[in-house]
């Protein structure tokens, strides 16, 4: 069947798009901060072990909630760790770095991925797509609220 949920076939593209790019960005912060929580050491281990696993659990329903609506919009989802190394602008952690540096990057991470849903924003309010513009606003309160408290622990 053809879909007709009153967003313009060019616009849905589009939406899903940048929903892609945010969602390869939202896959990549998942895996960072999940290999982070595996690999911590020192004496944060405990506090970052947990904050790290509430962080991860988070971004595991937010990724299916991203695909979700890329699929609603009539669209595939990427689905590859090919397809999100092409989309995403969060590069791969080792798992290596010290504590600090993995909260430093966790940091620049949800800040990424808040601008990713901040770009996708426009073209999601222009073409009256209220539930991704929701999906998006929330995205963003959860990743600079994420961000602010990360930072909090490097002052």
């Amino acid at each position: 069947m053809e879909l007709n949920i009153g967003i313009k076939a060019e616009d849905r593209d589009e939406i899903a798009t940048g929903l892609s790019r945010l969602l390869a960005d939202s896959y990549s912060l998942y895996l960072k901060t999940h290999n982070y929580h595996w690999n911590v050491e020192g004496p944060m281990f405990s506090t970052l072990h947990q904050m790290f696993e509430t962080q991860y659990t988070e971004l595991a329903t937010a990724v299916d909630e991203i695909a979700e609506r890329i699929r609603t919009l009539g669209v595939k989802a990427p689905g590859s760790y090919t397809a999100f190394a092409k989309l995403s602008t969060i590069g791969e952690a080792s798992g290596d770095e010290s504590a600090e540096d993995m909260i430093r990057e966790l940091v620049l991470g949800q800040e990424a991925v808040a601008r990713t849903a901040r770009e996708v924003f426009p073209a999601a309010d222009a073409a009256n797509d209220e539930p991704t513009a929701d999906l998006l606003t929330q995205r963003m309160q959860i990743h600079e609220k994420t961000a602010w408290m990360l930072r909090s622990m490097l002052a």
